[in-house]
């Protein structure tokens, strides 16, 4: 080996980066004085690109391969000229690798409510939560732009920036949608793709691009989601009458053995059935729809913490002959604000008195 093929020997090197985080962006290479040798080799391995920069400037990029750097693939690298500079390059570049695959989970949201115009709930207010990809397109322009002298530059050191253009960009995006919030949630997948189309072109402006945005939560106001399961519970209740008459039967056991008795229980269900009742109406009234059926006939009685009936006149008397039906058994029919002792009740007093008295001695 000759003493020149001895010095060459001494500049050779290994140019490379193994990336053993996930949130590495751009890393420098590091070399004593930013000195490249000649014929050192360049590794870039797959999903990475090298930026040389010499002087400040970006000289060249490569993708992944492995080279050998001299003045055929590098112009600014020339040969040794004399001993004055001994074991080292006069060239003082700089390596920067960039990783090209995709950085996923990036969380965004909107730095405040967002205000639509909403055909049923009228203006409300929408918070929209989400997370999206990303990736290095042109490590050129994303170190000129964005990167400049970092060193090590991550996700975390762009994440609020990019975080901030998504979520300042859905405010435009929502109300221009025109969709009813009440359909937002099952909306997010389109939501998602309108706001990559709308953004990407500014994440190009980085060098980066935009792969993917996805909507993965609407927040509404708590009064609108109220409505919205009021709403949903009047339709799956259907006949609100029905379902009060049922409650109420169902709250008699319960109310029987509190403080208060029956009378309490009893007071209860008749508002429990005077409400139904007028909201029956005003819902058939607004609705156009039929009026309510005219109600049953007959008294409902409250017999051993139960409500039974109804019953008409003839079943009273024989239950009043019975000794079932007495003047302090509570009863309640339609018009009636509460339950009532049937002995108050004008017209059940007067069977009390058409009904005669048991036979003495039985």
């Amino acid at each position: 080996m000759g003493f020149f093929d001895k010095v060459r020997g001494e500049f050779v090197d290994i140019i490379e980066w193994i990336d053993d985080t996930n949130n590495t962006l751009v890393h420098r290479f590091d070399r004593y004085g930013n000195e490249i040798k000649y014929e050192a080799q360049l590794v870039v391995r797959e999903a990475q690109q090298a930026v040389f920069i010499n002087e400040g400037q970006i000289a060249d990029v490569f993708k992944p391969g492995r080279y050998v750097l001299n003045t055929k693939n590098l112009p600014i690298l020339t040969t040794l000229q004399g001993w004055k500079y001994g074991f080292h390059s006069p060239f003082k570049c700089e390596v920067y690798f960039c990783s090209t695959r995709q950085f996923t989970s990036l969380k965004w949201g909107t730095p405040g409510p967002v205000t639509m115009r909403d055909k049923e709930f009228g203006p409300v207010r929408v918070t929209a939560f989400g997370i999206y990809s990303m990736k290095v397109k042109d490590p050129a322009v994303f170190i000129r732009e964005i990167v400049g002298t970092d060193g090590n530059f991550t996700t975390e050191s762009i994440e609020d920036n990019l975080r901030g253009k998504i979520g300042l960009r859905i405010k435009e995006v929502l109300p221009e949608t025109g969709i009813p919030v009440i359909e937002l949630e099952s909306k997010v997948v389109m939501l998602g793709q309108t706001l990559k189309d709308r953004i990407a072109s500014g994440f190009e402006g980085f060098g980066l691009e935009l792969t993917e945005v996805q909507v993965q939560d609407i927040g509404l106001p708590e009064e609108v989601e109220r409505a919205i399961d009021k709403s949903g519970a009047m339709k799956a209740i259907g006949d609100l009458r029905a379902y009060t008459q049922y409650e109420t039967a169902e709250s008699i056991p319960t109310a029987a053995a509190n403080p208060g008795g029956m009378a309490a229980a009893g007071v209860g269900m008749g508002m429990g059935f005077g409400m139904a009742n007028q909201m029956s109406q005003a819902m058939a009234g607004q609705q156009g729809q039929a009026q309510t059926p005219p109600p049953l006939p007959g008294y409902y009685l409250a017999i051993g913490g139960q409500q039974t009936g109804p019953f008409v006149t003839d079943v009273l008397k024989q239950k009043i002959t019975s000794g079932e039906l007495k003047r302090d058994t509570l009863v309640w029919k339609t018009g009636m604000e509460q339950w009532t002792a049937a002995g108050q009740v004008a017209e059940l007093a007067e069977l009390f008195k058409e009904v005669p008295p048991p036979i003495p001695g039985k």
